[in-house]
């Protein structure tokens, strides 16, 4: 059995990068089973997906603790500790990064098996206009380095997904060619399967008082220690000469990231903005531009 990991932020397909793996390698001929984890649908918040395939039946269910690949869309997550996503990772054959970069992970991430990377964003960016969604090249990745799975059935398995998205015809066609790039572009590896021997982990569930156990909705929570910063393709850039100061900005920051400074102009706290540009889009005098954001592995 081959186990996949993916893992990636809120909106950038991941789900659908598990789900096309597992269509195609089905239409393949081989059994298999995909499934995500996620907790509050937040965009750019962490997600991962489990892809497993096998030419027997397939009886595993649930998390895939021990992977033959992990496949990381957005660098960025490789420095967020609760996302863990090199846990276990001496079981993988093979590391994939969404990143131009490759010796300076290794060494600062402690990266045990062998790393591929590419520059799926650039590469989607250029493609489809818009590197929001990086299903496509996520999952082209994971089909070419397991080896196992034709570049036919990989386009069959991308049209019938995407069209259950309802994507136009010539999004759908695009993907495509994103996915004839990366097969162009990375090789297989040899993916050595581990035999693991299934635990069933008892949990003790405790009732605690309604008072301990229930959320508040009055309590500040940790928001304001996650630097949600980390999550942006693209940057808001306020131009105070053309600002009016009218304020839409703030008030239309789903994450409060705009606050106003002592003259009334609107400034964006960068370390929470996640970039979903809601600000650019509304500002009437178009006094927000958005800028791409340069990561240091796109740097010279």
């Amino acid at each position: 059995m081959i186990r996949i990991r993916f893992h990636g932020r809120g909106g950038q397909g991941t789900k659908t990068a598990s789900r096309i793996v597992g269509t195609a390698a089905f239409l393949d001929g081989y059994q298999a089973q995909d499934s995500p984890v996620y907790g509050a649908e937040r965009r750019g918040a962490a997600v991962v997906a489990f892809t497993r395939i096998d030419s027997e039946p397939i009886l595993e269910r649930g998390v895939i603790e021990q992977p033959d690949l992990i496949v990381l869309a957005d660098e960025t997550l490789l420095s967020t500790a609760d996302a863990n996503v090199l846990g276990n990772q001496e079981s993988a054959s093979v590391v994939f990064v969404n990143s131009r970069d490759s010796d300076s992970l290794i060494e600062k991430y402690g990266i045990v098996p062998p790393l591929v990377t590419l520059d799926l964003t650039t590469l989607t960016l250029d493609t489809l206009g818009s590197a929001s969604a990086l299903s496509a090249g996520m999952a082209a990745v994971a089909a070419r380095l397991i080896g196992i799975i034709t570049p036919e059935q990989l386009t069959n398995a991308m049209r019938e997904e995407f069209t259950y998205l309802h994507l136009e015809n010539e999004v759908v066609e695009k993907n495509v060619a994103i996915a004839d790039q990366v097969f162009a572009q990375i090789d297989p590896v040899e993916i050595r399967p581990r035999e693991i021997r299934q635990t069933v982990k008892m949990a003790e569930v405790r009732y605690d008082d309604p008072v301990v156990s229930s959320p508040s909705v009055l309590h500040p929570g940790n928001a304001i220690a996650s630097q949600t910063g980390s999550w942006r393709v693209e940057r808001p850039v306020i131009d105070s000469g053309i600002c009016t100061r009218c304020g839409l900005c703030l008030v239309m920051c789903p994450d409060g990231a705009i606050e106003l400074d002592e003259d009334g102009f609107p400034v964006i706290d960068y370390e929470h903005c996640k970039g979903c540009m809601i600000c650019h889009q509304i500002c009437p005098l178009l006094a927000i531009n958005s800028v791409r954001e340069t990561r240091a592995w796109q740097e010279n």
